[in-house]
């Protein structure tokens, strides 16, 4: 016994010291995965040594003697801090999630090997320009001499993946292709129209999108006499099947499940000379995109001769500077959410062919195989008509059981995208005229470009195709098999309502409408609300001269014009019982300020979210596909016709009290029994995880970055909301990127983004700005002095 004894504890000992080794080397093999501070590489094809110094933070500024080597170099800073990042992004826009995450990302590979952007991104690379396509390879080799280098230790991730798959110059067409996709994804909203269109009178229907009368002009954001009120017609598309209809909208992915991007985005602003103090005008510009570990942006200062500089924020996957600016001109785009997207309903005519004005056509048919981790391959059949993809092939392969498909025609799909050409053009460009003509080759996604000009110009140009229409407004599905609907061509950049040095010197969006009355270009039916909009306005009106601080602290505002719109009913509401009563109590002097350390923004969100849901309910429709916008929650509020149809005869002020009183109920186990002890930023965390690690026991935690925030969705500080259990609205989408541009100064760029430079969790650089970033600090991008954070020299 004795001798078993001592040979057992031998063995338990050996194998405790063998997980120590193991435990040893797997984080030895993590920490070689982090790039080194200092050094030289050799980098075949550079014309000359790249230098690259690094800040505190980690923020290159690359030396390059041509635009060739230093997109090189891009691609290497790049591949350096970010690979993982830039192969998920390749990854999710080829259909390849599942081949590394398993049969949880069907739903999405199905939808983009549908969609098929690498075959429209392949045709388009070959369409491009030598000069372009030059750029792409010249990017794509710095990322591969990183991976050629490092192997599977070109980032942690791979240690488990393996060595990543060599970088090709379509694989940065695919960042514009994602793009394109989720900020155009009006064919999601036709699709819930449709659904809930046999539930609800048109009336009714129309509540729910409500036709948008605010003025459309960018250049006075204090007008609110919007004049006559944009078409809208809402004219139902007869004999669609609801159930085969939800059947689909279960098939398409949605923000924030699987989706990665949400489907609206971003403020800028610009001042003329005259409203600046630094004598040259200024741009401000921050884009709301979905949150995610590190954040999809990635700071860079770039050096070429002549004088030459570009700094902003780059986009890893891509060459130039996304959102940014050079020496005579700055840049910042917002979503403009013109409609480019519509469903065409397809007859078939025998089991391979669908009816046209000119007779059955045959679908163009392709076979995909989707590889999945841990499970067999899943084949499908992709179908296309002249409109493009059979979408309805996502939930119903061959067709629907009333003989029809549903088919996507989408600009962002249409072959000739020369948007590549047209940002990097934008990077070169010395003035309004250039920024014009780089903003008509940007031809997906519809954006609102926004330009100031070392000379002294201010413009907004609109980017993308927006299609003409034969009829209809693009709200609802059509009929596809006898042209009357199609789409006749694209509104020729000319007639885009631009803006060019307005007389008022300032020039505004935030996703608001961009269309004045009587303007002949229709973009769309459906706008988001004017707050942010509105709330900018009145900033730059309060003050006749603006400077880069003010600007970041514009971007950082958290007064809700939208609570201001709505707080008016939650007070003429019946006061509840309770702890209900006390809560409500808080909302009487409150300005809709959306603080971190306020409990009222809690009160107010928890309650508007109980009583859109009761709302919703009470009409009996389908949660999933009936939202409670905050365009549809103010109508319901503030109009009292469209209320009683909603809430009854009574009005709505029952029905918000007893929503209060259920809400402040499923807060109190939470966050405790006084409302006025609660917070705002602890029930409000912005989160940014993983997308890979997230869904890992134990990493998903210890890598995620997490603070209380403040700001809501409606905010000029954008902080959109995702209620969950337990009393919390998480901050998931936002500005992930902040930048304010002074075209006093060749080199005034001032930036910050949300997390950090770094891709790697256990670098300094993983979440370093998180802090900043959440109160509303920005960072100006200079040649570091004595490159505190590291110097790299690139040989040829």
């Amino acid at each position: 016994m004795k001798t078993f004894l001592r040979w057992s504890g031998r063995a338990l000992a050996g194998l405790v010291i063998l997980v120590v080794l193991l435990l040893g080397a797997a984080v030895a093999a993590v920490w070689w995965t982090l790039p080194a501070r200092d050094g030289g590489v050799q980098l075949p094809g550079l014309s000359a040594p790249v230098e690259i110094g690094f800040d505190a933070q980690g923020i290159p500024t690359v030396i390059a003697q041509s635009d060739t080597d230093a997109w090189t170099a891009l691609g290497w800073l790049h591949a350096r801090d970010r690979m993982f990042q830039m192969d998920s992004m390749r990854r999710g826009a080829s259909g390849r999630l599942a081949e590394v995450a398993g049969s949880s990302a069907l739903r999405l590979d199905r939808y983009m090997r549908v969609l098929g952007l690498v075959p429209r991104a392949e045709a388009d690379l070959a369409a491009l320009a030598p000069d372009v396509r030059g750029a792409m390879e010249a990017y794509a080799r710095g990322v591969n001499a990183w991976i050629a280098a490092r192997g599977r230790f070109a980032a942690p991730e791979f240690l488990l993946l393996g060595t990543p798959d060599p970088w090709r110059p379509v694989d940065s067409l695919l960042w514009g292709k994602v793009m394109g996709l989720w900020l155009s994804g009006n064919w999601r909203t036709e699709l819930d129209r449709a659904r809930l269109a046999g539930l609800l009178p048109p009336e009714r229907l129309g509540d729910l999108w409500p036709a948008d009368t605010t003025p459309g002009r960018p250049d006075l954001p204090g007008l609110t006499d919007a004049g006559t009120a944009p078409r809208s017609h809402l004219a139902r598309m007869p004999g669609l099947d609801r159930a085969a209809l939800d059947r689909l909208a279960a098939a398409v992915p949605r923000f924030p499940v699987d989706a990665p991007l949400p489907s609206m985005a971003s403020n800028a602003w610009a001042v003329a000379a005259t409203h600046s103090t630094t004598g040259a005008p200024l741009l401000a510009s921050d884009p709301h995109l979905g949150y995610q570990a590190p954040i999809l942006w990635y700071l860079a200062r770039i050096e070429l001769p002549g004088g030459r500089v570009l700094s902003g924020a780059t986009a890893p996957g891509v060459p130039g500077i996304v959102i940014g600016r050079n020496e005579r001109l700055a840049w910042g785009f917002t979503t403009t959410h013109s409609d480019t997207q519509d469903l065409f309903v397809e007859r078939l005519s025998g089991p391979d062919a669908y009816q046209t004005p000119d007779g059955p056509v045959p679908f163009v048919v392709r076979e995909e195989v989707i590889r999945v981790r841990w499970s067999a391959p899943v084949t499908i059949r992709v179908r296309e008509t002249r409109h493009g993809p059979v979408v309805s092939d996502l939930d119903a392969p061959g067709g629907r059981s009333d003989g029809t498909v549903l088919a996507l025609a989408a600009a962002n799909l249409a072959p000739g995208d020369t948007a590549a050409a047209g940002l990097l053009a934008l990077n070169s460009a010395r003035g309004l005229a250039d920024a014009r003509a780089a903003a008509a080759l940007i031809t997906s996604p519809s954006q609102n470009l926004m330009v100031a000009e070392a000379g002294g110009g201010i413009a907004m140009y609109l980017t993308g195709r927006i299609p003409v229409r034969r009829s209809g407004d693009g709200s609802l599905p059509v009929p596809g098999w006898d042209g009357r609907a199609d789409w006749t061509g694209f509104i020729p950049f000319a007639d885009l309502p631009h803006v060019e040095n307005p007389a008022s010197g300032v020039i505004v969006n935030a996703n608001n409408r961009v269309v004045p009355p009587g303007h002949a270009a229709f973009l769309g039916r459906d706008w988001n609300g004017d707050w942010r909009f509105r709330r900018i306005g009145q900033m730059l009106e309060a003050s006749p001269r603006h400077d880069v601080a003010g600007f970041a602290a514009m971007q950082a505002d958290v007064v809700s014009l939208f609570a201001q719109a709505v707080l008016p009913a939650l007070r003429a509401a019946p006061r509840p019982e309770g702890t209900a009563g006390a809560a409500s109590d808080l909302l009487r002097g409150w300005t809709g300020e959306m603080r971190m350390d306020l409990p009222q923004p809690l009160v107010f969100h928890a309650t508007l979210a109980r009583f859109g849901r009761d709302v919703l309910a009470r009409a009996r429709l389908p949660e999933d596909a009936a939202r409670a916008s905050p365009e549809f929650l103010q109508r319901v509020l503030t109009h009292a016709p469209t209320g009683a149809a909603w809430c009854g005869e009574g009005g709505c002020g029952p029905m918000l009290s007893a929503a209060m009183a259920t809400a402040v109920a499923e807060l109190v186990p939470v966050h405790g029994a006084d409302p006025a002890a609660w917070r705002w930023g602890a029930a409000h965390p912005a989160r940014f995880d993983h997308p890979l690690l997230r869904f890992v026991p134990g990493l998903g935690a210890l890598t995620r970055i997490a603070t209380p925030s403040p700001g809501d969705g409606e905010t000029v500080n954008r902080a959109g909301l995702r209620a969950e259990p337990g009393g919390i609205f998480a901050n998931v989408h936002g500005a992930g990127f902040r930048g304010v541009f002074d075209l006093a100064d060749p080199s005034g760029t001032h930036a910050i983004i949300a997390t950090g430079q770094s891709g790697h969790p256990m670098s300094g650089h993983w979440s370093d700005l998180l802090a900043r970033w959440r109160d509303g600090g920005v960072i100006r991008l200079g040649l570091p002095t004595g490159s505190p954070g590291g110097r790299v020299v690139l040989a040829p």
